[in-house]
């Protein structure tokens, strides 16, 4: 997998969403690279990792990035998820607690897609709708989920344009990632792993989100021990692009409270 490095200090990775990659990271490098060692990684199908025969499978995938931060010598990191990437940094915490000092969901849920006891989930045939239409029209699924992501935020427009430019700026992401990556977001429940975390973990949730409602990470946040809950009022599904200040501020608050 693709990674990239910057600044100086504790680890800090950070795990993209569908369809996505590292770049999209960038508003918040200014105001982090002062006090962090900043990883990016590109998942597989995705980025500068399109080409990459790693299928996205949580438990080989996790393991891979363990492997990674212990061959880049690595201490404990701090581990920040957006969107499905949030999934993939719950399953890193919950798997290879040692190489994870704190966990950050952004805009993230354990469980994406709504259920019985989990009523605050986004409703499945939306996803089941992308899996299709990606198909027929695979430009044009990915626009729609952008609008998606980019709806609520109080700069929509300028969100939409960063979104649009970013998906494609280290070329298209591999359709079967994309497929893989749905999938996940479908059928995805980590619910069950939350109360066993040994770390810290910090909630970042945007109130004007349309796919992850900030009630189905509040309820979440409630399951793991040591957690703590925080709302952009301005921000939708990508807090870090409305707020990047804001965000920061809070990564770099969180992690002076996780053990080193």
């Amino acid at each position: 997998m693709h990674l990239e490095i910057a600044g100086q200090g504790p680890a800090l990775l950070l795990l993209h969403g569908w369809a996505m990659h590292g770049g999209i990271f960038a508003p918040l490098l200014p105001a982090l690279t002062e006090g962090f060692t900043v990883l990016r990684v590109d998942l597989p199908g995705h980025g500068h990792s399109r080409d990459s025969a790693l299928p996205l499978d949580l438990g080989r995938l996790v393991d891979a990035l363990a492997e990674g931060l212990a061959a880049q010598g690595a201490a404990p990191a701090l581990v920040a998820g957006w969107s499905l990437g949030g999934l993939v940094a719950t399953a890193l915490a919950a798997r290879h607690p040692a190489r994870v000092r704190g966990l950050v969901m952004l805009a993230a849920s354990p469980r994406f897609v709504a259920a019985p006891d989990w009523p605050a989930g986004m409703d499945p045939r939306v996803f089941e709708a992308f899996g299709e239409e990606l198909e027929r029209d695979y430009r044009g699924t990915l626009d729609r989920f952008l609008m998606l992501e980019a709806q609520g935020s109080a700069q929509l427009r300028e969100e939409l344009r960063f979104l649009r430019d970013a998906v494609y700026a280290r070329g298209e992401p591999a359709p079967r990632a994309l497929r893989e990556g749905l999938s996940l977001l479908h059928d995805g429940d980590l619910r069950g792993l939350l109360p066993g975390l040994v770390m810290p973990s910090l909630w970042l949730a945007g109130r004007r989100d349309r796919l992850v409602s900030p009630a189905a990470m509040q309820a979440a946040a409630a399951l793991a021990p040591a957690s703590r809950f925080r709302l952009f009022e301005r921000a939708g599904h990508a807090p870090f692009l409305t707020e990047p200040e804001a965000v920061a501020r809070a990564l770099i608050e969180f992690s002076g409270a996780c053990p080193s």
